[in-house]
């Protein structure tokens, strides 16, 4: 099923910027779907965007349109999401993942990300 790694969470204030990053081993990533999910405290797993293999074809949910930004580099295995204009509505814990939402599903550790000031 292979392996995910997040990393580059971190505190930021209201309106800053962070880039997240997921480093995949043990499968073929560009073959993949893939995409980010956010859990925020006290609440359950949320969707928040999603890329395509081949064509690269990219979704957001409604809140992050426009501020979040998902990419991938097959030849690094890596999967990206920029994030610009954040809220404190935003903090929660991001994950990557493959076949989300079904049996199969793989899922990293998670980065926090925490909007304050």
């Amino acid at each position: 099923q292979g392996q995910l790694v997040e990393s580059g969470g971190g505190l930021v204030q209201p309106g800053g910027s962070l880039r997240l990053s997921c480093a995949a081993s043990g499968f073929t990533f560009s073959l993949y779907t893939m995409n980010w999910i956010r859990q925020a405290p006290g609440k359950g797993l949320e969707w928040v965007s999603s890329i395509s293999s081949g064509s690269g074809l990219t979704k957001y949910t409604d809140s992050v349109k426009g501020r979040f930004t998902i990419s991938r580099d097959n030849a690094k295995k890596t999967l990206y999401l920029q994030m610009n204009g954040l809220k404190p509505e935003d903090t929660a814990v991001y994950y990557c993942a493959k076949n989300w939402g079904t049996s199969s599903e793989t899922r990293g550790q998670g980065t926090q990300v925490t909007v304050s000031s």
